[in-house]
């Protein structure tokens, strides 16, 4: 099983410090303006989201897994919900190697896998080192075109 680049939980956490600052000037704004009490309520909001996201986000990088098998794409992940994704390479449509800006500071990237079928059945790999990414994209091109094949009339 393949693991997510580290540095994809500083990424999470700072995401997390975000919010957490939002939460924060708005309950800054909600206590100036009608509670009353200090400085303390939006700290402590602050300090609670902040807290919880960064844990969650710890968490989020120790759950997620991936495998490229012979037959399929297999991905383990999800804090609260456990969920455990299997995508045969005779349901890929195409793949695409994503990076946004805040990725391409952190020197990561994205790997998206399209699917045939439902809607929101597309497969996201986040946290890969820029050229894992590239690597993984080709991996199962490859593959998904070999199984075409295989299962061809």
């Amino acid at each position: 099983m393949m693991r997510l680049h580290p540095r994809v939980r500083l990424l999470w956490s700072l995401r997390a410090v975000g919010s957490a600052l939002v939460v924060g000037l708005l309950l800054g704004v909600l206590d100036f303006f009608v509670l009353e009490q200090g400085l303390w309520i939006p700290v402590a909001g602050f300090l609670v989201v902040c807290l919880l996201g960064v844990a969650v986000a710890v968490l989020r990088y120790r759950y997620w897994r991936y495998e490229v098998r012979d037959d399929s794409l297999y991905l383990e992940r999800g804090v609260f919900t456990r969920v455990r994704t299997v995508v045969p390479f005779v349901r890929i449509q195409h793949v695409d190697s994503s990076r946004s800006p805040v990725e391409r500071i952190a020197g990561l990237a994205t790997t998206v896998v399209y699917t045939a079928g439902s809607r929101g059945a597309d497969v996201t790999i986040p946290g890969l080192s820029a050229s894992g990414s590239d690597d993984l994209q080709e991996r199962i091109k490859r593959l998904a075109i070999r199984a075409e094949g295989d299962d061809a009339v």
